[in-house]
């Protein structure tokens, strides 16, 4: 009967005693009903008594209900309760009373709490959370809902005592050093300890004993290991824990082989952890593996170190560019060498090497192209267009082939002798001056025979410039092998050349 959504004509209220006394729907009066709710605003001491309720059903039905009253003075507020809340917990959670809840829900109302006659600040929900409750916390609780009704604002309360009980025994996992279930690495003849601890609860002092077993046999009452137990309670929060820590004197094979299990009973549960050691691995083939990884990869260092022209010369082709001479340019290389100063046997050494071995490996069998000074230079030309041919030729070069011999120097620079040693020695001008200043080409240097005890010196700077940042690739002499296309000096010079020769085109497009 405490719907208040009821229809009105459906439900009489009326109060029992020496007369009946009937109640009104009107809002204005202090007692008034609505619908199966029954109201009493600002209840006194006089309101005590019998109340009824006639319901009529839409079929005609007639039920009765009745209520019985009992009204206090405020006074009495610390012996009616709610009911007590006995809680052992760390948090209680306590709740409003339902009908304070439902009368705080029909009319939309607030909630405050007291603790006895202490307001709770921003405490404005339907329960209340006591966290970390301890014995200083009980008390008689009050929830109260503050309410409008009419214009006017109303208070309905209702109060639970709290009682804080000491927490009750609680089993917890066990904490074992190591981890549970896990493999422990050893060695033979050492001796090492086992912690177990386990969590019994709060004020667990009995029931709770952790031990150790061997094999399924009590680890106190066999030879070799000691066991020692502990029982130790936190102050405050009187949290017990049992430790068991069992010492192995001396670690033996067979210990490698047991199952070690730590136990422990309760009253209620019981739990286990098992422990298995394993010997530790020799470290011998560690450093043997680890050496072994490290001479293979020094070898094969090494090997990538001596055959890094090889697979360069083997791959490029595959990794260049698709378009070849994008350059548009004639000629792979620009060789010049000097012909004057030298000795017979040098002069036909480099003659051998520039006019037969040169251009029979790097044009013949590697389809490169030179322009020889000497060979490829228009008869009958005079200086000034010798001159005009060597720069034309040097800017239609991709590469500089310098051939050094011990008699190549700057004399044949500073003192010319004749025409064709002044276009020569101009040669070496403009080709260092396009390497070295305007950086258009590379340069590469061979060398024929030994430079002798003045070493490079003789040479201009710019050579020795380029000489200190690259070796020049030394032609072996007297060997068989050298004038094949594989061998280890065309390899180099090879490596050293445009990826891909340049495209023959008529000499007039110079």
């Amino acid at each position: 009967m405490d719907d208040p959504n009821l229809p009105d004509e459906n439900i009489t209220w009326f109060k029992k005693g020496s007369e009946v006394m009937n109640i009104t729907t009107d809002e204005t009066h202090r007692i008034h009903y609505h619908g199966g709710a029954l109201l009493f605003l600002n209840i006194s001491t006089d309101d005590a008594g019998y109340y009824s309720a006639r319901h009529i059903e839409p079929s005609g039905e007639c039920f009765y209900y009745h209520l019985k009253i009992e009204v206090f003075s405020e006074t009495s507020r610390e012996n009616l309760t709610y009911g007590a809340i006995r809680n052992s917990a760390q948090n209680i959670n306590i709740p409003c009373p339902q009908p304070v809840k439902d009368t705080c829900k029909t009319f939309n109302g607030n909630f405050t709490w007291f603790k006895g006659k202490n307001l709770k600040p921003s405490e404005h929900r339907e329960s209340l959370w006591v966290t970390d409750a301890k014995k200083d916390d009980e008390d008689i609780y009050t929830c109260i809902c503050t309410w409008t009704h009419n214009h006017k604002l109303y208070n309905s309360s209702g109060s639970r005592r709290l009682f804080v009980k000491e927490p009750s025994f609680e089993m917890q996992q066990l904490s074992l050093q190591p981890a549970r279930s896990s493999w422990l690495m050893k060695d033979i003849s050492s001796s090492m300890k086992l912690n177990c601890t386990v969590h019994c609860g709060i004020n667990a002092e009995r029931d709770c004993e952790a031990t150790w077993w061997v094999n399924g046999k009590p680890a106190k009452q066999m030879d070799g290991y000691n066991e020692n137990s502990t029982l130790d309670i936190e102050d405050p929060s009187k949290r017990t824990f049992s430790t068991a820590i069992l010492t192995i004197q001396r670690v033996s094979a067979e210990d490698f082989q047991k199952k070690f299990q730590c136990k422990v009973s309760g009253f209620y549960t019981a739990n286990s952890a098992t422990l298995t050691l394993k010997q530790r691995e020799s470290i011998i083939p560690l450093i043997v593996s680890g050496m072994c990884v490290f001479v293979i990869a020094v070898f094969a260092a090494l090997l990538v170190k001596y055959f890094a022209i090889d697979l360069a010369l083997l791959f490029r082709p595959y990794f260049s560019p698709g378009k070849c001479n994008e350059d548009m340019k004639m000629y792979d290389a620009y060789v010049v060498y000097q012909t004057q100063s030298l000795d017979k046997e040098t002069e036909d050494k480099l003659s051998n090497f520039v006019t037969k071995t040169l251009p029979s490996v790097l044009e013949e069998k590697c389809g490169y192209r030179l322009f020889i000074q000497g060979r490829d230079d228009i008869p009958g030309e005079g200086p000034s267009d010798r001159v005009e041919l060597v720069e034309s030729c040097i800017k239609q070069s991709r590469r500089l082939m310098v051939i050094l011999t011990p008699g190549s120097g700057p004399e044949m620079m500073e003192n010319p002798t004749s025409d064709q040693t002044s276009a020569i020695g101009f040669d070496w001008q403009v080709g260092l001056h396009h390497a070295l200043v305007q950086r258009e080409m590379s340069v590469i240097l061979i060398q024929l025979g030994e430079m002798g005890p003045q070493g490079y010196s003789h040479l201009p700077p710019g050579l020795q410039h380029l000489i200190r940042q690259s070796a020049p690739i030394r032609w072996p002499k007297g060997s068989r092998a050298a004038s094949k296309c594989s061998s280890r000096f065309w390899k180099r010079v090879r490596y050293l050349m445009p990826v891909r020769p340049a495209r023959k085109r008529d000499s007039s497009a110079i």
